[in-house]
């Protein structure tokens, strides 16, 4: 699933593209996705421009201006793709560099452009807002990104309290702490020398002060290196996320630790059944 710095990148490439284009037709070749398109999602939608593209955790955020938008949850296989002549451009993080054959769910026409939504698994949906009491409410179900200022020490002793949790699924509770996924979770607790498995109870004020550093730090290199690319991942330059290159932990099973003077190895286990990578000496 494409995690907070990868749904900016292509948030940032579809301002590049689309941004004030207006919708000249829509073709909708299944509307079963997570949840069932509206019959009445073309008619809605032609001749309306996108006056702005932004992203809230891992939504992309479609702005028509007058209080009228309409969200994109990509879920976990789903990609935006805009063919050209030459190649085509790849906007999401699980996908092919070229346009697949089968899943093409929806295609939106601009002048000279077309935006093809591909989800094989049909997990991401599309959601339409039209005033701005819904558009608000509809994000009071997350909690603040690790990127923004409400999410710091007063916020995480308050939200710890009497739970059991431990840390890793903590950060993966979106309702607590949104955009962060299991790549960026891994390498969060390793960089602040955190066991995954250590109960949130039991954190000190510093430990939590790491946390909240490094979640930030993860999470700008991430979009700094254009995400992460587990498969091809281009930007609308045509340029692949290189995060993965720059892994401390995460997918790094049975090699040594890359911290100096540390005689760890990484270990795999599984928490939740999610894959957890572990440094078996310094992540206590």
């Amino acid at each position: 699933m494409p995690e907070l710095p990868e749904v900016e990148v292509v948030t940032r490439s579809l301002k590049k593209t689309i941004k004030n284009r207006k919708i000249i037709k829509i073709t909708v070749n299944n509307r079963n996705l997570r949840f069932k398109l509206p019959e009445n999602f073309e008619s809605i939608l032609k001749n309306k421009i996108v006056k702005n593209i932004s992203r809230k955790s891992k939504y992309i955020i479609f702005d028509f201006g007058n209080n009228f938008y309409t969200i994109l949850h990509l879920g976990m296989s789903g990609t935006l793709h805009i063919p050209s002549n030459k190649n085509v451009t790849n906007l999401s993080f699980y996908s092919n560099p070229t346009l697949p054959k089968k899943h093409n769910h929806i295609i939106i026409e601009f002048d000279k452009i077309k935006l093809i939504y591909n989800d094989p698994r049909r997990f991401g949906y599309f959601k339409i807002l039209n005033n701005k009491y819904d558009f608000n409410n509809y994000f009071t179900r997350i909690g603040p990104e690790a990127l923004d200022k409400g999410f710091n020490l007063l916020y995480l002793k308050n939200k710890i309290k009497n739970r059991k949790k431990n840390i890793k699924n903590f950060l993966l509770d979106q309702k607590i702490v949104s955009g962060i996924g299991n790549i960026y979770a891994n390498e969060i607790l390793y960089k602040s020398q955190i066991l995954p498995t250590r109960s949130v109870r039991k954190l000190s004020s510093v430990e939590l002060e790491k946390i909240i550093k490094f979640s930030r730090i993860t999470l700008k290199n991430a979009i700094k290196f254009g995400g992460s690319s587990i498969r091809d991942f281009k930007g609308v330059s045509g340029g692949g996320g290189s995060f993965q290159t720059k892994f401390t932990v995460y997918n790094r099973e049975n090699l040594k630790c890359t911290k100096r003077k540390c005689k760890g190895i990484i270990k795999k286990r599984y928490i939740s059944n999610r894959s957890t990578f572990i440094c078996n000496f310094c992540q206590i």
